[in-house]
């Protein structure tokens, strides 16, 4: 058992090592992000050329921006959080669109309504439209027209990156083998992806990583409710 632990550690250590090489010399670097409440916090993964880079936890937006531009030196940035609120009674177009497909999301309410809710069950798309204020000032918000891998950041949504890249199958009781498998299949590492939160920020940098490398993406939404950016399959 310890012969076996030691061999572990060392492919980490050598594949950390690969990681780092591959970090230095990168054409292009991304950073995913998944967005949770107060006690969970932001988690980011970086990928280099498509290659797990490296990870973030925190629970500051300021801090985690600094991350994505200073360390990283991230050109695009993918948020798994709304990026605009709800306008009026009906929901996003993104929304709207994904449910037609038949990808199941949650709808995002007005402002006003998630900080109404004494459950702070909103609180983390409260947390993720901080972190859109925070980040658009390095990198700007995804617009429709705009050239493909220039810097910018966008929402996605690991569920319907999931289906687009499965073929439309996309099952949420079996979301953490689904995804690690298409982490795997796109050649990321995943020895550090140790809970689903860590998975779905890689996730999340696939996505960006796709959209960076010039891959032809599909896009939910509009300009006004905002977009969600996801691979095309």
């Amino acid at each position: 058992m310890a012969q076996q632990l030691g061999q572990a550690s060392a492919r980490v250590a050598v594949s950390a090592k690969l990681d780092a090489m591959v970090a230095r010399r990168a054409k292009r670097k991304v950073v995913g992000i998944d967005v949770g409440g107060e006690s969970k916090g932001f988690h980011g993964v970086a990928l280099a050329d498509g290659r797990y880079s490296s990870r973030l936890q925190t629970s500051s937006a300021p801090d985690l921006v600094r991350w994505c531009r200073k360390e990283i030196g991230a050109q695009v940035v993918a948020i798994d959080a709304p990026c605009r609120w709800r306008s009026g009674n009906n929901a996003r177009t993104a929304e709207r669109e994904l449910l037609a497909q038949g990808i199941r999301c949650f709808l995002t309410p007005n402002r006003s309504v998630a900080l109404r809710n004494a459950s702070g069950f909103y609180g983390w798309m409260l947390r993720g439209a901080a972190l859109f204020r925070a980040i658009e000032k390095a990198y700007p918000l995804f617009r429709l027209g705009q050239p493909q891998g220039s810097p910018c950041c966008f929402e996605t949504f690991p569920h319907a990156v999931t289906w687009h890249l499965r073929g439309g199958n996309a099952d949420a009781s079996r979301k953490r083998s689904q995804r690690l498998a298409l982490l795997g299949k796109h050649g990321v590492s995943v020895e550090n992806l140790t809970n689903m939160d860590w998975i779905d920020a890689a996730l999340c940098a696939l996505t960006a990583d796709q959209h960076a490398a010039g891959k032809r993406m599909r896009v939910y939404g509009d300009a006004r409710t905002g977009c969600i950016v996801v691979p095309s399959a």
